[in-house]
This record gives structure tokens, C-alpha cells and sequence, in this order.
């Protein structure tokens, strides 16, 4: 797998890039807290099938660029950025995945862009539309997506993750996952991503 960084909507993003050049391109979006690494078992299976797979880190994740202040964090933005990895490759579009965080950028390409998009596929993340309804008519749907709001708070999030080497952002990882998706070499890859400068 080659790793690269890709000039693309003013910014240079990290990409992990693998499979034949004349395969359709795949672009893999991660969640939060994730990054380009958390696509690791799902890449052979496309490069094998053929697929030209592209999997950035997002903006403000691992080696990719970190611009200051949240409009720089908005989500044309960050559809944006894939358009422009979608340029960078050379193709009129992309079969674009994505997952939590990478879903929601997902979703907002498909919607903005949809001449871009050959496929898409979304993990865990229900049509905004649908979101917005259920977070205002169902008080357990708000409960639920409490940690929406908590990580708009300015540092706090942040200080408490990376408490003890990132004790609380491991913590989350493996409550959300079974129990033996990541390994100890997994979990060093996500402490060194998540050490990044303004990461």
C-alpha cells in the first residue's frame, strides 16, 4: 500500500493508496476516532476485486492537514475535500464508503455532488433528513446523540481522551467494538494518529 499526500480544496490530506490504476475508484471515509488505518482489513478484499481504493485521513486526522477554527470543519467543506481527491485521481467519480464521521461527510457529497458519486454506501449513520427528525421528536434519540454536542465543546473532549495516553479515546474504541477488534499494535497505530500535532 502506497502512502501519499494529495493537494486537494487548499489542504494536503494523507492517502493510503492501493490496487490497479485502471480499476474504478474507491475512496473509504473513517469515523471518529479513526483514520485511514481503521480501513485495514476491508482494502484487500476491494484491491483484490479490482478496485482502485483511495483511503484519506480527513482533515484535522493523523498526518493530513489541520486547519484552525470550526468553519473549517464545515460539512461542504469536507465534501469538498473528496471531490477534489476524486479530481486528483483522474476520474468524473467515485464509489465513496463511509462510516460514522466519514458517513456524514458521505452523505453530504451524495447530496451536493451527486454527479461525483457512482456508489454510495454508508455504515451507521441514518439520511440526515431522517437524524434531524428523530433527534427533535424522540427523546431517546436525543439521549442517544448526546456526544454530538459534548464535542463541540472547545478542548474539553480533547483533554479528557488523551488523559492517561489516550486511555478515554482507547476506552471508546473498544466499548464500541467486540471484543478482539483491536489488538495491542492496532491500539499503538491510534495513540501515534491521535498524537499528531493539533490532531
Amino acid at each position: 500500500m502506497s502512502s501519499t499526500f494529495v493537494e486537494t480544496n487548499g489542504i494536503r490530506l494523507h492517502v493510503l493508496q492501493e490496487g490497479p490504476e485502471d480499476g474504478e475508484l474507491v475512496i473509504l471515509l473513517h469515523g471518529f476516532p479513526e483514520f485511514s488505518y481503521g480501513w485495514r482489513n476491508q482494502i484487500p478484499a476491494l484491491t483484490s476485486a479490482g478496485y482502485r481504493v483511495w483511503t484519506p485521513d480527513q482533515r484535522g486526522y493523523n498526518l493530513s492537514d489541520k486547519p484552525k477554527g470550526i468553519a473549517a470543519y464545515q460539512l461542504d467543506t469536507l465534501a469538498a475535500d473528496i471531490v477534489g481527491l476524486i479530481d486528483a485521481a483522474g476520474r468524473e467519480k467515485a464509489f465513496i464508503v463511509g462510516h460514522d464521521w466519514g458517513a456524514a461527510v458521505a452523505w453530504w457529497l451524495a447530496a451536493k455532488h451527486p454527479e461525483r458519486v457512482s456508489r454510495l454506501v454508508v455504515m451507521n449513520v441514518p439520511h440526515p433528513l431522517v437524524m434531524m427528525k428523530h433527534v427533535r421528536s424522540s427523546f431517546a434519540q436525543m439521549l442517544k446523540s448526546w456526544y454530538i454536542g459534548f464535542f463541540q465543546i472547545p478542548f474539553i473532549p480533547e483533554f479528557l481522551l488523551g488523559l492517561g495516553n489516550w486511555g478515554g479515546a482507547v476506552n471508546m474504541l473498544k466499548r464500541s467494538s467486540n471484543g478482539d477488534t483491536f489488538s495491542e499494535e492496532d491500539i499503538k497505530h491510534y495513540r501515534a494518529a491521535w498524537s499528531q500535532p493539533n490532531a
